[in-house]
């Protein structure tokens, strides 16, 4: 019977998952080519499944530990429609919730944050290349120059130089927008720290450096709604229509995220970040100034969008995998990459709107 309940609750939130299919009805485990035949299943045709099936030795709870080949592919189409579903780990959240809703928002259908038949047959409809494609390590990836060790303080991280990456693995994990421990997943038996591997990687464009050409670039974004209650980031184009959503994280106790509306005054590619000590961030001890070198982990990751409400900004992170789950020092922090996205569309003066009802 706690099976059986288990398996309506699942079903309940549409997402009976391809690792619990592989765990009781042998379904294979996560590869590339498990990734791209992934494919929606209703609930009835789970429990015909199951029937035929002999059980499993894995346990529910030990298969759910694992990324989910159906949900790999969701959150990489999610991804590519700019619905961001955060740092792609295949596995559910409230971040692939968020994106399953807003989609399916945009798409006229219900808004629920439950993967249907519907929802994904329209993902699908979104794009019909590869959802994972491969890449080879090559040796400017090895060879750095990375951060040995990325001290925990602020005021030590002005000392550091450069904020670079720390190895070649969250390197190449926040180029493709994924989770380091999905990377690894993916490439059980590629050494990360040496070139001519060929791994398998989320088929998305790649995180970017530097400042974007002829920004800001269609479509350009005269909106951006910054909702509290959902944690979520959405673009507005000139034609009022949604262009992009995004999870985030949206301040904190300590530091409140403001209300009311604001405007975007600059957009800075790999920003210096000045720690003011008016902040009084928890933690922070410095009594004067200090800056800290541009990078993908600076305090505010490689783009600072300036709002006209003085030291609040919209930017990126060091720490994608915990965006929409954490706290932030009363900023709006993303992904690297979707603030990247987000820059690269945003015109100066666009009208940024706090909403928490």
């Amino acid at each position: 019977m706690g099976r059986a309940w288990m398996r309506g609750a699942l079903a309940a939130l549409g997402m009976w998952s391809a690792a619990a299919q592989a765990a009781e009805s042998g379904t294979p485990d996560l590869t590339r080519e498990a990734i791209e035949n992934a494919t929606f299943r209703e609930p009835q045709d789970e429990a015909k499944a199951d029937k035929a099936s002999k059980p499993a030795k894995k346990s529910r709870k030990e298969a759910d530990k694992k990324p989910d080949p159906l949900l790999v592919k969701v959150q990489v189409l999610l991804d590519r429609a700019r619905f961001s579903p955060g740092a792609i780990d295949g596995r559910d959240g409230e971040n692939l919730r968020g994106a399953i809703k807003a989609f399916a928002q945009a798409q006229g259908l219900s808004a629920s944050d439950r993967l249907t038949r519907e929802v994904f047959d329209r993902l699908q409809a979104t794009s019909k290349d590869p959802v994972v494609t491969q890449y080879t390590i090559t040796e400017e990836d090895v060879k750095g120059p990375f951060v040995e060790r990325m001290p925990p303080k602020m005021q030590e991280q002005a000392e550091v130089g450069p904020m670079r990456y720390t190895n070649t693995r969250e390197m190449l994990a926040e180029r493709f927008h994924m989770q380091r421990d999905l990377l690894s997943a993916l490439n059980p038996n590629i050494p990360l720290d040496k070139a001519g591997g060929t791994l398998v990687v989320a088929a998305v464009p790649p995180l970017g450096e530097g400042k974007v050409e002829g920004a800001p670039v269609a479509p350009k974004v005269t909106r951006i709604e910054v909702d509290k209650r959902t944690k979520r980031v959405r673009a507005f184009g000139e034609d009022g229509k949604l262009t992009a959503d995004f999870p985030a994280s949206i301040g904190s106790s300590e530091k409140p995220a403001p209300d009311g509306s604001a405007k975007v005054t600059a957009v800075a590619f790999d920003p210096w970040y000045t720690y003011n000590p008016k902040y009084r961030f928890e933690g922070v001890t410095a009594k004067k100034k200090f800056s800290i070198h541009p990078g993908p982990n600076n305090p505010v990751g490689l783009v600072w969008i300036d709002l006209s409400i003085p030291s609040y900004g919209i930017h990126g992170t060091p720490d994608p995998e915990k965006v929409g789950k954490t706290e932030s020092h009363g900023c709006i922090r993303l992904t690297n990459w979707d603030a990247r996205d987000l820059a690269s569309h945003t015109q100066k003066g666009a009208k940024v709107e706090f909403l928490d009802k």
